[in-house]
């Protein structure tokens, strides 16, 4: 959706990299920050059960296109990871750090697959965030299934976690799309001129 307002905005190649940069670098500060604040109020259940991380991911995703989208789905548990364990309590944990990478990648590539649709169609928004949803979930457990002989992580503890977090992810469908389609209008409308 961002390129579509770039373009219509005629910013250089320049400008371009300088804007998804810098919405890069803040939806992953944000996929930092969103889960120590639930944690510290919810407890790490409420982390599993409102998935904080997955909301600036799938907000990533639908806002800047597969390819920035899937940097940011990758980026953001590893840099949450680097920053939390310098304090001495990582999150995600390191055994569960290159699952969680894989599923959001797949959140926000699938949801960023869509972003040219949204740009043109707001509600395009809904079904961005419902398919990466259950397509990232899915993969996860497929890789627990796949790998649960050679990792702690098995494919039934995997199904529990799914479970917990359905609350979280029917609020991220409803939440995320609103919030896509708040800021398309915002970036969208046309400025004012002088004579009105």
């Amino acid at each position: 959706m961002i390129e579509s307002v770039l373009k219509a905005k005629r910013a250089s190649a320049g400008v371009k990299f300088t804007v998804k940069t810098l919405l890069s670098a803040g939806i992953v500060l944000l996929a930092v920050v969103l889960p120590q604040l639930v944690h510290l109020l919810a407890g790490a259940r409420g982390g599993m059960q409102w998935l904080p991380m997955y909301l600036p991911v799938l907000l990533g995703g639908c806002l800047l296109g597969w390819r920035w989208g899937l940097g940011v789905g990758i980026l953001s548990p590893a840099v949450s990871f680097c920053i939390t364990s310098l304090a001495g309590n990582a999150m995600p944990a390191a055994a569960r750090l290159p699952y969680m990478a894989a599923e959001l990648a797949v959140f926000a590539a699938v949801s960023g697959l869509f972003s040219k649709k949204i740009a043109e169609n707001g509600w395009m928004a809904f079904p961005a965030v419902l398919l990466a949803s259950v397509g990232g979930r899915a993969f996860f457990l497929l890789l627990a299934f796949l790998l649960q002989g050679v990792s702690s992580l098995t494919a039934a503890a995997v199904w529990q976690q799914i479970q917990m977090g359905l609350l979280g992810l029917v609020l991220q469908a409803v939440l995320v799309p609103l919030l896509v389609m708040g800021l398309r209008l915002l970036l969208l409308r046309k400025p004012k001129t002088e004579e009105e």
